[in-house]
Parts: structure tokens; C-alpha cells; sequence
């Protein structure tokens, strides 16, 4: 999609100099003062960076468009292909046009000292459908390589072999409008096109917009995120080994099936963000870019430095300006070619320190601002954030990072990284310890609350339960830690089963509470919404390259004899309520009361007040604290029958304060009933 330019674009691009950023954000955070020498050291570095790549008075979107250059592109009757290698000698462009043989008149032309290639053919040479690589030559060597900027790569299912593809067709013909960006919460339902069928098998993206996009849509999430949208050659990687940064998995079908999916979610007013995978990349040599143009150090760091051997994956040198050119220009391309509306930025973590932040726990300031970060990381992350919403305006970034660094998701006329969002990684694991090594008469609420709301105030956070991560072989959803075996015998909606009454119970306690405290919007991921059973396994040699644990099964949320369909049922009016009351949208909850012993936490948000009774054995029959004075109508019940739940309180229950005198003063005190493992949602009328 064409970027429209501005007149603001050159203004935006350097709005204030260092020494500003700095006091804007020491004032924001004084606490960082005593790091000040190191922070505005990074805001020339960054600063100086944009200055150099935007020469010529251009924007930073425009330096972002390497893949316009770049890659295979028909001009006319005319084929262009240019190649970034400069360590090569000879490059050859062979396929079914060349019978797989190197020729002459297919060698490369070196255009620059630097290391660009070119070779210009006649447009009868190229046909739709052929397949095509690169073969390498370099001093003392040779090999075969996929294109870095190639577009379409496919696998023979024979031979498993990865080329390049021509792909020569009309151009997608969009039907819908981009949905503006959102004014309530971000609600996002993470999704692997794969893994989102119920049979055995790899799912398509023709199956997952016919099949599951109706889900979502009917679910009430306003934000579909896709996983492993990038080219990756080991599909067990969940996709994030990325091989080919341009290339939408061929797995899952055509470019204009995605494109397709992502305009029918916009039909049906979903945005679409993809997760981005820039943080390393394939070992793999052919289709991947480790030793492109035989060195090491091309794209990547050479040495130590360029290998995270934890993940056994390349690292990016994000000091080289090719290299930034490359990514930078990646982020463009999947906003201007699909349409996308911004990213999940994966593994920033690993990117920001050297030791890509290893079983290390950032307990100060002083783990953000030493000799450990890598600073031409964090300036490319605040470029990357610069170009995407340069492109697109209404665009959304979020962080995947469980250090904390400061300023990463604060905007840039702030001093900082520019993500809109951060995820809140530590809650996930936090509750995954709680279910799991504590009694539920031992959990200790105000460290949950401590955990639940333990975020920077100048930042905005993305809450969530679980994710795919908990899913994973090695761990447990939250509803298979609470029921474990029982989800195999006792789902039944008839069967009475006091382990899976718990875990149901809890279930839903746990993700309302995470909701309803999340920063500024939410996160589920597929299934876990009516607590799909067992766990996420890939097919790969251990399981006997089996699908059968790396699929959804919708049928058990449908099937109105099960339990599930009381988790899905919830979840939907859970997120109806959220989208309708916007409550994300007041920044922090208030807390009103909690009591550790009693396994009790009330706060409100917004216009809504909620109340939780987490106590595994008792129910309050008339339970006080003080409120604001008004009139509070229930509108959402966890002990509801249509969510498996014992049905203990009266639909519509309207509660009143009552004022109580104690000594001068006077003080407002609701009473509710609140059941075991129980909570409630009341809207102030008054």
C-alpha cells in the first residue's frame, strides 16, 4: 500500500535535541537521574543514526524501502534482480529457467564496491511458478542461497528442499477498509494458522478465514495476532527461526490467501498484527542468511557474538547500516505488501543485552544502563518504531521484553523506544507459580495485587494469563495445572467433580482479575479461552512427527454436553464487557480493600467495581468495606449457571450503600454476598 508523505514527516524525524529528551525523561522518572551521562549518551547515538540514514532530507520510511530495490521485480517487459553481497565473486541466478545449470548469461553484474548485484532479463525468460536460487561464489568457496529479499519460498514435500519462487500475479484487489485504530482496549487473540484446525494436519490460510476467523469475530476481540507469518524452515520452531524475511510461510498457502485473510478480518472490523521476528535468525546456510556471501559476519555478528548458541541461531549486527536498511525496510514491507497494522516485536529481551538476558533476574537500574546492553539494538528497535508509524500512523507496536528496560514502550518526543504497548510477562509466570506451589488458602493477595499492577506509569502494558509459552511441551495451560487428569473423565456437563469445580471456579477468577487489572488491553491465546486440554507439541522425531497434539479442538467448546462451552461462554461476555464499558481506558485500578487471611480483593475501574473471593472453603453472607456512595447493579457473576458455576446469587442483585457513623466522620459501606471462589462485577448506577 502506498505511504502518503507529509511535510511532517522531516520535522518528526529529529523534534528535540538529546539534552531535552534527557530532562523529559528524568522528570518523568527521577530515579533514573544518577544514569543520566549513559541515556543521553544513547539519545546522540540514536539521534546521530537517524540523521546519517535520512540524508537528503528524507524521511525514514522513504531509507525504508530496500525492498523496492532489491529482490526480483518486473518492470515493463523487463525482470530485475539485485543482490547484497559483498564478500562474493561470481553470482549466478539458476532455476527452471537455467535447467538448474549456471550460464553465462544469467551471472550477476556487480553494480558497486559494496557489494550490490544486478541482472536485467527479458520478461519471456521468467514464468510464473519457476522455481529459482542463487549460487554463491566467494573466495575458497561456493554455495547455493535463497535471495534474501525473495518474496515467495516454497518446500518440495518430496525432497524438502526450499527455493524461491516466481510469483507473477494481478495484484491483490482490496475489498475492505483498514478498521481505524481502536479508541477501546486492545483485545488480542493470538492465533498459529497451523495449529488452528481441529484435523492432524498443517492448517492453511484459506481454512483459518472461512473456519476461525467467525470465532474470533463472534468471541468479541477486537486484535487478531498471527504467529509465524514469516518464512521458516523447521515448522516445529512455532516460527521463530525465520529464514526468508520477505516471504510469507508457503506452507499455509498463497500471498493472496494471507492477503485475503487479513482483508476479511478488516471486513469484519478486526486489526491484524503479525509477530515480527528480527531479535536473530536461521543457522541454516541455503535458505537462511547465515554466511550468505561466505562470511559469517554479512548480516550477523562474527565470532562469539554472532551466534546465540541458547537458541542455536544467528544474532544481527544492528550497528551496520546494511543491516538496518534490511530490517528496517522488512518492517515497511509487511505494513505496504499485506496490510498488516503493526507488530508483536518478539525476543527484544535477547536483543538489548549481550548475554541475551539468560537465566538473569533485573532486580535495578544498574542491569539497563551498563557495559551489557547493546546500544545499536536499542536504536534499531527505536528506528524500527519510527518506520512503521512514519507508514502507518494508526500502527501498533508492542515489546516483547521481560527485563523491563525503561522508556521501551514510552513514544519518542518522550525520549523513548516508541513501542505503544509492552506485554506484562512476568503475570503469566507469576500465576503459573501460585497454582503451582501454593494452596489456595495460602495464596498471598497483596503480592498478587503487587504482581498484577507492577508496571511503569509512563508506559502502556498488554496483560495476560497465558499465552502459547505455557502451552508448550515442558508446561501446563492454567486450566490443565488445575485439573490435570480429571479434564479426561469429568467434562462432562452432568458430572459433578470437585477438582475440575475448582478449576473452573479459578479459571475464570484468574483471567478476569488479570483483565480487569491489565495495563491498557489484553491477550488470549487460542483455545485457552474454554481451557483447551493438554499441551502444544509440533510434530518433530520425538513424537513421531505427529500433528495430533499440534491442532485445536473447537469440537469440545461446541459439544453442549461438555464443560467447556461454560469457559467459552464466559470468556465472550468477560470481553463484551470490557469492549462496552472501556474500563481499560482509566489507567490504574483503585484498590478499595483487601485481606490476605479472608482471601478477599475488591477495587474499581472506571465505572465498575470488582470483587473477588478467592477462599477455597468460605462464603461471606454479608460482606463490608467502604465505597462511594451510590447505588451498584451486578452485571457480570462468575457463580453463574451458564458459566458451570453453582448459581448462588440472584441475577440483577442491586446494592446500596449505607452510611456509618464512626466518631466525626462518616463513611459509605457496601455489603455484599460473596461466594467460595467467586467473583462479581457491579456497575455504579448512582
Amino acid at each position: 500500500m502506498p505511504r502518503k508523505k507529509s511535510m511532517k514527516d522531516s520535522v518528526n524525524r529529529i523534534a528535540y535535541s538529546p539534552h531535552t529528551l534527557l530532562q523529559i525523561i528524568l522528570d518523568d522518572d527521577p530515579y533514573l537521574r544518577p544514569y543520566a551521562t549513559v541515556i543521553e549518551r544513547r539519545l546522540n547515538h540514536l539521534l546521530a543514526l537517524e540523521k546519517i540514514l535520512t540524508s537528503e532530507n528524507k524521511s525514514l520510511a522513504d531509507f525504508a524501502s530496500g525492498h523496492e530495490y532489491f529482490g526480483l521485480h518486473k518492470h515493463g517487459h523487463e525482470w530485475i534482480f539485485r543482490e547484497w553481497a559483498p564478500h562474493a565473486t561470481t553470482i549466478f541466478l539458476i532455476g527452471d529457467m537455467t535447467d538448474w545449470k549456471t550460464r553465462k548469461d544469467f551471472a550477476l553484474e556487480r553494480l558497486t564496491p559494496d557489494g550490490i548485484w544486478e541482472i536485467r532479463l527479458p520478461e519471456k525468460f521468467l514464468t510464473h511458478g519457476d522455481l529459482y536460487r542463487l549460487v554463491m561464489l566467494w573466495p575458497g568457496g561456493r554455495g547455493d542461497r535463497i535471495p534474501a529479499y525473495a518474496r515467495r519460498v516454497v518446500q518440495d514435500p518430496e525432497t524438502l528442499i526450499f527455493n524461491a519462487q516466481i510469483w507473477d500475479t494481478p495484484p491483490y484487489q482490496w475489498r475492505y477498509k483498514i478498521p481505524d485504530k481502536q479508541t477501546l482496549p486492545v483485545l488480542i487473540y493470538e492465533a498459529h494458522i497451523g495449529m488452528a484446525q481441529e484435523e492432524g494436519k498443517i492448517g492453511t490460510y484459506r481454512e483459518f478465514t472461512e473456519l476461525i476467523l467467525p470465532r474470533i469475530v463472534r468471541s468479541g476481540y477486537n486484535t487478531l495476532q498471527l504467529m509465524g507469518i514469516q518464512e521458516h524452515p523447521y515448522y516445529a520452531s512455532f516460527g521463530y527461526h525465520v529464514s526468508s524475511f520477505f516471504a510469507a510461510s508457503s506452507r499455509f498457502g498463497t500471498p493472496e490467501d494471507l492477503k485475503e485473510l487479513v482483508d476479511t478480518a478488516h471486513g469484519a472490523g478486526l486489526r491484524v498484527i503479525m509477530d515480527i521476528i528480527h531479535s536473530h535468525a536461521v543457522s541454516n546456510e541455503v535458505e537462511g542468511l547465515s554466511r550468505f556471501d561466505g562470511t559469517l559476519y554479512q548480516y550477523f555478528h562474527g565470532g562469539f557474538r554472532g551466534m546465540h548458541h541458547a537458541w542455536d541461531s544467528r544474532c544481527f549486527d544492528y550497528g551496520k547500516h546494511q543491516v538496518l536498511h534490511f530490517l528496517l525496510s522488512n518492517c515497511r514491507f509487511w505494513l505496504d505488501e499485506y496490510r498488516f497494522d503493526g507488530f508483536r516485536s518478539d525476543g527484544i529481551t535477547s536483543m538489548l543485552y549481550l548475554d541475551h538476558g539468560l537465566e538473569k533476574a533485573f532486580t535495578s537500574y544498574d542491569d539497563y544502563f551498563n557495559e551489557n546492553t547493546d546500544e545499536d539494538a536499542l536504536a534499531y528497535l527505536a528506528l524500527a518504531n519510527t518506520v512503521i508509524h512514519e507508514t502507518r500512523p494508526d500502527a501498533i507496536t508492542i515489546a516483547e521484553d521481560i527485563s523491563g528496560m525503561p522508556s521501551l514502550a514510552s513514544p519518542k518526543e518522550k525520549g523513548g523506544i516508541g513501542f505503544d504497548y509492552r506485554l506484562a510477562m512476568g503475570i503469566p509466570d507469576y500465576w503459573i507459580k501460585l497454582v503451582k506451589e501454593y494452596r489456595d488458602e495460602d495464596w498471598p493477595l497483596a503480592h498478587l495485587w503487587y504482581e498484577l499492577n507492577n508496571r511503569r506509569k509512563d508506559e502502556k502494558t498488554i496483560g495476560y494469563a497465558e499465552s502459547h509459552d505455557q502451552a508448550l511441551v515442558g508446561d501446563k495451560t492454567l486450566m490443565f495445572w488445575l485439573a490435570d487428569a480429571a479434564m479426561y473423565d469429568h467434562m462432562n456437563a452432568q458430572d459433578t467433580n470437585l477438582i475440575i469445580d475448582r478449576a473452573m471456579a479459578l479459571h475464570k477468577l484468574i483471567r478476569l482479575i488479570t483483565l480487569a487489572t491489565a495495563g491498557h488491553g489484553y491477550q488470549n491465546f487460542m483455545g485457552n479461552e474454554f481451557g483447551h486440554p493438554e499441551w502444544i507439541d509440533f510434530p518433530r522425531q520425538g513424537n513421531g512427527w505427529s500433528y495430533h497434539y499440534a491442532r485445536r479442538q473447537w469440537h469440545l467448546a461446541d459439544d453442549p454436553n461438555l464443560k467447556y462451552q461454560f469457559l467459552q461462554r464466559f470468556d465472550r461476555d468477560m470481553i463484551t464487557l470490557t469492549r462496552h464499558f472501556a474500563f481499560l481506558n482509566d489507567s490504574w485500578p483503585v484498590l478499595l480493600h483487601e485481606h490476605s487471611d479472608e482471601k478477599v480483593i475488591i477495587f474499581k475501574r472506571g465505572t465498575l467495581m470488582f470483587a473477588f473471593n478467592f477462599h477455597p472453603a468460605i462464603s461471606y453472607p454479608d460482606y463490608p468495606f467502604q465505597a462511594s456512595p451510590g447505588k451498584y447493579k451486578m452485571i457480570l457473576n462468575t457463580d453463574d449457571a451458564i458459566y458451570g458455576g453453582h448459581a448462588r446469587l440472584a441475577d440483577d442483585q442491586i446494592h446500596f450503600t449505607m452510611p456509618l457513623r464512626t466518631g466525626p466522620t462518616t463513611q459509605n459501606i457496601l455489603k455484599l454476598y460473596l461466594p467460595t471462589r467467586t467473583a462479581i462485577v457491579l456497575e455504579l448506577q448512582s
